[in-house]
């Protein structure tokens, strides 16, 4: 992957895909799934600044597994990978102790 470090307060995001659901026989095709919520920090900016010029530091960290909404942040494609970047303030949560998050 190329090197990208996300410039303040933003997060560059690699989304975790669950694993294929087959229900009834039926197997749901890759456009009708909804993408993944669940997603790994590959990157992180040095902080969000403040109006008097202060950094403050991110509570999110590189390998951290966050919870974001499902309309969070701005789909891009490195290295033909596709990852998400998206403000510090759009993590909903990040999981702990291996965690998974029930639907």
């Amino acid at each position: 992957m190329a090197n990208v470090r996300p410039l303040h307060d933003r997060l560059l995001v690699k989304r975790i895909e669950e694993a294929e659901t087959v229900r009834g026989g039926i197997i749901i095709p890759d456009t009708a799934k909804e993408k993944p919520q669940e997603g790994e920090v590959v990157a992180v900016g040095k902080g969000k600044i403040t109006e008097d010029g202060k950094v403050l530091p991110l509570d999110v960290n590189v390998g951290d597994r966050i919870l974001f909404g499902k309309y969070s942040g701005n789909e891009i494609k490195l290295d033909g990978e596709e990852l998400l970047i998206l403000r510090e303030e759009e993590v909903l949560g990040v999981l702990t102790n291996g965690a998974k998050p029930k639907k």
